[in-house]
């Protein structure tokens, strides 16, 4: 009965909607006659339905039925949906200072997320600001290779677990075992810690990161009828408020120890990430504030743990349905490194084929098939079509990566179409946009390109694989489900096997 009730509010709402804006714009027509094509939308409702459980493959179709760029109405919120590579051009090189800013979804405004965060805060003093710390004081590669020896460590853990279960002949859950391989690396580029640790006091940390990469993937009434803000029909910004709580308490806990660790006489400094950051707020020159350092924090341990739990979840079960690809990079790991070795972040320029199958993954599988959803800054022509002010624009990356206009069976897995190509995922290819582009390019890039391959080499390279008991590459379920990033509908088991 409340659902009811709603409904029909929703649809006086509306009815009410469209006549103050008739009569506002004086009966004439307020929008460029030279819309994207689009499919009919229901009142109120508009295209939702159309979106389905898999939005992705949804708009690749409605894309294949009315071009490249279409317009919906999503409730009360017109979208313009982007499906080629010179339009997606456009939007992130060419003209990008129009699409530089973000449609906030309402959840991620709790804590006021939204207005310090570098993923959602506009183009603005405060947003170059950010987007420095990320680039010198983070994902620098003179950072990175600074601390390299840390990663290095926590992928020689990995392999230890995975030879216990090797030798038990027991199955490796590939999502798990990436999930703590990766907060463990973050956390101690961070804080120079161990957050998996059963002693340390942040442990709970994995859970509540999970729990808030659940909620910020959940669909939400309230992106697509403002009107429904205050009442929050799903609760998704209250339980994020609860969990951004939790990991801000963590890091005011970490921070403090460290505070009091640097008064001590005679403290040797870390030099790690949060060493370099406290420095900063403590020069008076500098506009950092702890408040800013929390939320650099929860982006930077919510994005980065999702990209490589997806990523190499989906590589492993692209090389396991394709026998003769893994026996390929086994081959150049052996060659290269010698078999049953770990590899090293500096060995990765040697490896040309694992490189390869780490960009056929992104296009076959991008960590966000939906790019952030920019926002039109004004009216704009692109490809001869009106894009409105104020629309939702998002960029249909996986449609691209399977586009059979550029890609020779864009369903398959072919890493060799990588070899020898100069086609990379740095933004300026626009074919292949697994972390966006121009100036919302993910900070977190640079990491992620060391993560992926150091993890999947040293996997593959030490151990054979098999799929569970019963399973095989034509009977394993290899669908996807959305959310803040593809992830495969079942968790990935297999069994590895010492080489």
């Amino acid at each position: 009965m409340d659902y009811l009730v709603l409904i029909l509010c929703l649809y006086l709402l509306w009815g009410l909607f469209q006549a103050l804006f008739f009569v506002a714009r004086g009966g004439r027509k307020a929008r460029p006659s030279n819309l994207p094509l689009s499919p009919w939308p229901l009142p109120i409702i508009g295209n939702l339905l159309q979106l389905g459980d898999l939005p992705h493959k949804s708009l690749a179709k409605l894309a294949r039925a009315y071009g490249p760029i279409i317009k919906l109405e999503l409730g009360f919120v017109t979208t313009v949906v982007i499906s080629s590579p010179a339009l997606a051009k456009e939007i992130l090189q060419t003209h990008n200072a129009v699409f530089s800013n973000r449609m906030v979804p309402d959840s991620v405004m709790a804590h006021d997320h939204d207005k310090l965060s570098m993923l959602w805060v506009p183009v603005s003093p405060l947003f170059r600001y950010l987007r420095k710390i990320y680039n010198s004081h983070i994902f620098s590669s003179k950072k990175l290779n600074l601390i390299q020896h840390l990663r290095s460590k926590k992928v020689q853990e990995l392999i230890t677990s995975v030879r216990r279960c090797a030798c038990a002949g027991e199955a490796v859950n590939i999502s798990e075992v990436a999930f703590r391989t990766s907060l463990k690396a973050i956390s101690n580029t961070i804080f120079s810690l161990d957050m998996m640790e059963p002693l340390n006091p942040a442990r709970e940390l994995k859970e509540v990161v999970w729990q808030i990469m659940v909620e910020v993937g959940k669909p939400n009434l309230a992106d697509y009828f403002p009107v429904l803000k205050k009442i929050g029909p799903h609760g998704s910004k209250h339980r994020l408020e609860a969990h951004f709580e939790k990991m801000f308490d963590i890091f005011e806990d970490l921070i403090e120890r460290r505070l009091q660790l640097r008064m001590g006489s005679g403290s040797i400094k870390c030099h790690d990430v949060l060493d370099n950051l406290l420095d900063l707020v403590e020069d008076k020159t500098e506009t950092l504030d702890m408040s800013l350092v929390k939320h650099l924090f929860l982006d930077v341990f919510v994005a980065s743990s999702e990209t490589t739990v997806s990523t190499l979840e989906w590589a492993m079960t692209e090389l396991l349905c394709s026998p003769e690809k893994l026996l390929r990079a086994q081959a150049e790991l052996h060659q290269v490194i010698g078999k049953g070795k770990q590899i090293e972040e500096a060995d990765i320029s040697r490896l040309p084929y694992l490189q390869a199958i780490a960009k056929e993954n992104f296009r076959l599988h991008p960590v966000g098939p939906l790019l952030a959803p920019q926002k039109s800054g004004e009216d704009f022509i692109a490809g001869g079509l009106a894009i409105p002010k104020g629309a939702q624009v998002l960029i249909n990356v996986w449609a691209i990566g399977r586009d059979p206009s550029i890609w020779d069976d864009p369903g398959k897995f072919m890493p060799e179409r990588f070899l020898g190509s100069d086609i990379d995922v740095r933004g300026q290819n626009f074919e292949l946009l697994p972390f966006g582009g121009g100036r919302r390019i993910c900070p977190g890039l640079p990491l992620a390109m060391r993560m992926l391959p150091l993890m999947l080499g040293s996997l593959i390279n030490i151990f054979n694989w098999r799929l569970e008991e019963g399973a095989t590459p034509e009977n394993m379920n290899t669908e996807d489900k959305f959310g803040i990033a593809i992830q495969r509908a079942e968790s990935l088991k297999a069994v590895p096997i010492p080489t």
